[in-house]
């Protein structure tokens, strides 16, 4: 038996972060670990209308700080909602992008003041902090390569320059809290980083067992 567990899966878009939560879930009930998945922004009713304005390529106008405060809003709403019932009755609960990406995108990204972002991401996540965070990198080059043709949203249609500034805030994360983040090269095969995935989460179930 294992502990209630935060799970959260991290990167620039086209990382392979989908893909990975996808394997990660298939292994999960083939092992007949229950869990319960998440995304953000999203995942509430009031969540999913707040992810329809920030990710419309129609509000190319969003300032900064709208944008930061819109992302903490759906995150409270997500944390207080769903997520901390689920780990109050012993659930692991994975969650597709957390604060880690407010602190890439609008940290980083958007240069807001990270002190004011750390504690604003506290108050936002309801002072839960994941147990294990997976971030998948690939460089810049190799994003554009994946999204290809596809339709882009909002955030998606940012320039190369802030692209490049939230996945080097992505590797200053993994580097300051190497005890809770793992970094994996998301431009192994998917199977080598589902296996690199499922290793890691077992070392920490391993620490957990009661």
């Amino acid at each position: 038996m294992t502990k209630a567990l935060l799970i959260t899966f991290e990167g620039i878009d086209g990382s392979g972060k989908t893909t990975q939560i996808e394997y990660f879930m298939q292994k999960c009930k083939q092992e007949n670990i229950p869990v319960v998945l998440f995304r953000e922004p999203g995942g509430t009713p009031i969540g999913e209308k707040i992810r329809e304005i920030l990710l419309s390529k129609s509000n190319s106008g969003m300032f900064a700080i709208t944008e930061l405060l819109l992302y903490s809003a759906s995150r409270h709403q997500l944390c207080r909602e769903l997520i901390r019932p689920a780990l109050e009755s012993g659930k692991i609960v994975i969650c597709d992008r957390f604060y880690d990406s407010t602190t890439a995108y609008q940290g980083y990204g958007r240069g807001i003041d990270l002190d004011f972002i750390n504690l604003l991401n506290r108050i936002a996540a309801d002072n839960l902090v994941p147990d294990l965070t997976f971030i998948f990198d690939i460089p810049i080059t190799e994003r554009f390569r994946r999204l290809g043709t596809r339709e882009l949203d909002r955030l998606e249609t940012e320039e190369q320059n802030f692209q490049e500034k939230v996945r080097q805030g992505f590797l200053k994360i993994a580097a300051s809290e190497p005890n809770r983040v793992c970094l994996i090269d998301g431009t192994k095969t998917e199977d080598l980083v589902a296996d690199e995935v499922w290793q890691n989460f077992n070392k920490l179930l391993k620490r957990v067992k009661i």
